[in-house]
This record gives C-alpha cells, sequence and structure tokens, in this order.
C-alpha cells in the first residue's frame, strides 16, 4: 500500500506529493493521464509511476528443499564427469567423455551422450557457432562466459526430453544470439534462440543475455524454472521472450524481457505462470493482428497464460502496443503477495470485426487478490480497462489501486471485496463495474467515476449488498445499495460544482469526521456514496465541503487513522439516516440509475 503521514495542515483545495515505498524500482516523473474535466488526477504515484528495464543484482537468499529433482542440489544428481566446450572464432575445442561422442564443423558442435552424471562447462566467442546436444540422461550445463551467435539457427539447441540443469557461472556474462532466419533441419524443433525439448532449471548468479532474430528467445516444450540470484535479460524482435509449453515458475532472480513482435508475449505458456520471488520486467511494444486460423485479433502481452499465480517478488509490464495487455489469463488469476505495476497504453486492435482491448490485467475466469500490491494504469483510450474478470472477482486483502480510461474495475458475474485497500479512478467511465452483483464486506474501497451517465459504482439494476468496510464512491452517478442485504448504513447524496482536490467530510453529530475525502477531479454534478462503520441508523450527518486535515494516514486522497484532526468546511448536505440507505441533500439532479431505473 501506498501511504503518506500527512503532518503539517492540508487545505484541500491543491494537490499533495504521496511517499513512495517502493521508489528504488518505479520512476515517478512521468505525466499524468487527462480527466475528461481538463483537470490533473492528484492521485500520486498511480498516475506517473513507469517501467523501464532493470538489470541491477538482487540479493536473494534461497532455501534450496530436499527431495527436489528440479533442483541441481537434488541428492541424486553426481554431474562429476565433466566435459569442455570451448569457443574461439569459428573453431571450438571439446573434450569428451566415456559414453559422450563429440562432432564439430568449425564453429557448430554437436553431442550425442548415453551416459549418466554429465556436466557440460562451455565457455568462448563465436560469430557462427552453435552447441546441439542430444542427451538419454539429465545433465549439468554451465555457461561459464559464453558468447554464441548461430547465424542459421539456434544458439543452443537442446534435443533432449531430459532435465538440463543451466548454470550460470558466478561473476561472468553469457551471450546467445540466433539468425534472422533459421535453416530447415527436418523435423526437429528450432524453437529459439535456447532451446530444449525438456525442462530447462536456471541457476547459478552469473548472467545470461539473449537475442532474438526469428523466433522465441527461451523456449522449452516441456517447463522452466528460474531460481534465485539468476540474472537473465531476453530480447525479442520477432516472437516472444520466454516461452513453454508446461509452466513456468520464477522463484527469484533478475528477469528483464523486451519483445516487440506483432501480438508477441513477453512470457507465454499453455499452462501456469507462478511467481514466488525475484524482480520481472517486461516491456511489450508489439502492434496486434487478425489470427487467420482462430478467426481473432490478437495483442501483445506481458504474460499470457491459463492459470498466472503470483505469491511473491516483484513484476513491471508495460505493453504500448495496440490491444496490448499486461497479464492476460484464460483460467485463473490469483494474487497472494509480492508486488505488481503494470501500464498499458495501446488503442485497441480492430480486424475482420473483432478487437483485442487493452487491458491492464484480464482473465476469462476468476481474479482472487488476497494479499500483496496491485498497481494498473491503463490509458490507451475506448476498451482499456484496469482489471478484469469474465466471471468473478476477489478482494479479500492487500492494496489494488487502478486508473484507467475505459471502467478501472470490471467483472462479468460478481464483485466481491472483504478487505484489503481498493483505489479506482476511470476517466471515462466507471470506477468498479459489475455485470452482476456487487459485494462489499470490508476494506476501504473508493471508486471515482466519471460524468453522468457513468458512476463510482455500478452493478446495474443487481444486488449491491453492503455490510461493512468505508466505502466511497463518487461519480455522476450511482448504482444504490440493497436495502434489503445491506447491513451497515449508506448514504447516497448528490450535488454540483465540485472542484478537483477539494476535500469534503462527513461529520457525525458530535463533529468527528467519519470520512474525509480528497475529490481527485473536477465535477459539474456529482453523486456521493458513502459507507463506514461508524455510521448509525438514525443518527444524523453533515457533508461539508473544502475542510482541512492534519496528522492522519493519506491512501490516495482517504484521510484516516491514529492523529487524524479534520476541521472546517462549507456544509453541502444535511443527512438523517433514516433506513439502513439513505437518500439525502440535493437529489434532485442524480441520474436515473443511481435509483434503479434504466437509462
Amino acid at each position: 500500500m501506498l501511504s503518506a503521514s500527512i503532518s503539517a495542515i492540508t487545505a484541500c483545495t491543491s494537490g499533495s506529493g504521496y511517499e513512495d515505498m517502493f521508489q528504488n524500482h518505479i520512476d515517478t516523473g512521468g505525466a499524468s493521464g487527462s480527466t475528461t474535466t481538463g483537470q490533473q488526477a492528484s492521485i500520486g504515484d498511480l498516475t506517473s509511476f513507469d517501467v523501464t528495464v532493470n538489470r541491477a543484482a538482487l540479493a536473494e537468499y534461497e532455501n534450496v528443499p530436499t527431495g527436489d529433482e528440479d533442483y541441481l542440489e537434488y541428492a541424486d544428481n553426481d554431474f562429476s564427469s565433466t566435459v569442455t566446450i570451448a569457443y574461439d572464432g569459428d573453431n571450438a575445442t571439446v573434450s569428451t567423455a566415456d559414453g559422450v561422442n563429440i562432432t564439430k564443423s568449425g564453429g557448430h558442435v554437436t553431442v550425442n551422450s548415453t551416459a549418466k552424471g554429465i556436466k557440460y562447462i562451455v565457455s568462448g566467442t563465436t560469430s557462427n557457432g552453435s552447441l546441439k546436444l542430444y542427451s538419454d540422461k539429465k545433465y549439468e550445463l554451465v555457461l561459464n562466459g559464453a558468447d554464441i551467435t548461430n547465424p542459421d539457427s539456434s544458439a543452443i539447441n537442446l534435443q533432449s526430453k531430459k532435465r538440463a540443469y543451466i548454470v550460470l557461472a558466478d561473476g561472468t556474462v553469457n551471450k546467445l544470439t540466433d539468425g534472422t532466419s533459421y535453416k530447415n533441419t527436418g523435423s526437429e524443433d528450432m524453437k529459439g534462440t535456447l532451446f530444449a525439448e525438456g525442462k530447462l532449471l536456471f541457476s547459478g548468479s552469473g548472467s545470461l543475455e539473449v537475442y532474438a532474430n526469428a523466433k522465441n528467445g527461451i523456449a522449452s516444450d516441456d517447463y522452466i524454472l528460474i531460481r534465485p540470484n539468476t540474472n537473465i535479460y531476453v530480447k525479442a524482435t520477432a516472437s516472444n521472450g520466454i516461452k513453454s509449453n508446461d509452466g513456468i515458475a520464477i522463484r527469484g532472480g533478475v528477469v528483464n524481457i523486451e519483445v516487440s513482435g506483432t501480438a508477441a508475449k513477453g512470457i507465454k505458456t499453455d499452462t501456469e505462470v507462478a511467481i514466488t520471488g525475484g524482480r520481472t520486467t517486461i516491456i511489450a511494444t508489439g502492434g496486434g493482428e487478425y489470427d487467420t486460423e482462430d478467426q481473432e485479433s490478437k495483442a501483445c502481452a506481458g504474460i499470457k497464460d491459463s492459470t498466472f499465480t503470483m505469491a511473491g517478488g516483484q513484476l513491471f509490464i508495460k505493453s504500448t502496443g495496440a490491444g496490448g495487455k499486461g497479464i492476460s489469463s484464460n483460467l485463473y488469476t490469483g494474487i497472494a503477495d509480492g508486488e505488481i505495476y503494470i501500464i498499458t497504453t495501446g488503442k485497441q486492435y480492430s480486424s475482420n470485426r473483432d478487437t483485442s482491448s487493452p487491458k491492464g490485467i484480464k482473465c476469462d475466469g476468476d481474479i482472487n487478490i488476497d494479499g500483496g500490491s496491485v498497481m494498473v494504469r491503463a490509458t490507451g483510450g475506448e476498451g482499456s480497462e484496469g482489471i478484469e474478470s469474465k466471471k468473478a472477482l476477489t478482494v479479500n486483502s492487500g492494496a489494488v489501486q487502478v486508473y484507467a480510461y475505459d471502467d478501472a474495475i470490471n467483472a462479468g458475474k460478481n464483485i466481491t471485496i472483504n478487505g484489503g485497500n481498493v483505489f479506482t479512478y476511470a476517466s471515462n467511465n466507471d470506477g468498479i463495474d459489475s455485470n452482476g452483483t456487487l459485494a462489499i464486506n470490508g476494506g476501504i474501497v473508493i471508486a471515482n467515476g466519471t460524468t453522468q451517465p457513468e458512476e463510482g459504482f455500478d452493478c446495474d439494476n443487481n444486488t449491491f449488498t453492503v455490510t461493512g468496510g468505508t466505502l466511497i464512491g463518487i461519480g455522476g452517478t450511482s448504482s444504490t445499495p440493497s436495502s434489503s442485504t445491506c447491513k451497515q448504513p449508506v448514504v447516497l447524496t448528490s450535488g454540483s460544482s465540485l472542484a478537483a482536490n477539494t476535500c469534503i467530510t462527513l461529520y457525525d453529530s458530535n463533529g468527528s469526521s467519519i470520512i474525509t475525502y480528497k475529490v481527485p477531479r473536477a465535477y459539474q454534478q456529482y453523486t456521493l456514496l458513502l459507507s463506514a462503520a461508524g455510521m448509525k441508523q438514525g443518527s444524523s450527518y453533515t457533508l461539508a465541503t473544502g475542510t482541512s486535515v492534519n496528522g492522519g494516514t493519506e491512501f490516495n486522497g482517504y484521510f484516516y487513522g491514529s492523529g487524524l484532526d479534520v476541521s472546517g468546511g462549507t456544509t453541502a448536505a444535511s443527512l438523517t439516516l433514516s433506513s439502513v440507505v439513505t437518500s439525502g441533500g440535493n437529489t434532485g439532479n442524480m441520474g436515473g440509475n443511481a435509483w434503479g431505473r434504466p437509462f
């Protein structure tokens, strides 16, 4: 969660700075997006953070599990028989071992092995060479200062279905480059600069640079594991950065990926991407295309998978191409911990009457957020939504902050917020939009929509339940919570001519602040929805504008917590909570949808 302690009295008619606890990884120098009123949103880092390649190493501790064969330290692994391959221009010097046969053609080396326990140590430089390896057994491949360019195909082609333990030797820089086109070698796969038929298991504190000019950067027909202290950079100009058939696990390390090909993905798998540590940065700049086989428009993405899970580490994504997405999952997205920062700037891509819309996080299934920090900015225009679930979206904990041109948060079936801090800002649509039901049971939930007919909270005419938490919704109009299901009092009021960065406060009858919020945009007409645990049915409240704040904690304009002192302001409405859902103040100019009528 981004928060700032306000130590001086602030008249809430001007912007204030925001302390960024992740300053080492975010550039806050960018300009904010514009709103429909021409005012700049005063919501801090959400409108200004940037994502750039960061190759700086991390100081990581790794708790190596016992009994896991994917780890080089597995008890049964003994790669004590060494084979060396040293490149020097158009030649290579090699050693061999029992059960290992090596052939050469200039700098192109082919290994055939039936032996167990072989460690291959690869070093040296070639601008016209390669390594192709066939092995009946799992093996260790140490890159010890290797720089291999193959102008005709993959730099390293591992034609073995066994585990490949790729070790980046400490203190070394390794570089792999493929050609701009691949020569046909029959039925064998050549899917990337570094390709393996089997599992690719990366470890070691050296670095690896992969340059892909024709196909993927790193590819496996099985799965890929990246361990702590590794440092991998991939630049792919024609296809995907890192691709696998059976999953990608990032448990640590530094991973930087840049892809610029049409509809290319930074990380792509047919199954699950699981991030539990490290720092991963992906920049995708390619445009969209129409897939004639699938008969649909497709676009670039930072991550494309069936299931995305994150339980630790940091993930930074910028997607700038038409229709581009940050994370796009087919089945499920689950975030338990870690930090996610996503920017999308591309506009919609349309071809053959089919459209791909830019999204920060998109899932065709459910999205669950159980912790961590998620920050999304999607500013490309129509269809640019921040977080979208085609089914159910649930927030149980964590900090979720979204700035979007279109809906900031959207779900097809229902949205449930049980806890955490949620802030949304839509410059041209709804702050939080459920096409089905909407339930808020806890947390701090702030939803900023644009002018009428758009809303802060929108669930059409479906059930809108409030049982707990702090709710602040503002827009041209609002869906009305359902009296039959609400357990915590809710008030709706409307007014006109509210300036950007004006502080609004709901005072109780004793003059104590129940809710204080600095509105980040100007409204000529607005509908305000407020609810908090301190509100009581039958009690009277006063809504004031232009209040001043001293102390407390701030979450994107919401002031709360110990030491908070709020005073002053001009009365905008006097409210008595006659029922669990009360409409009060100047409500004559509210949109029809706020009262359950269709547009």
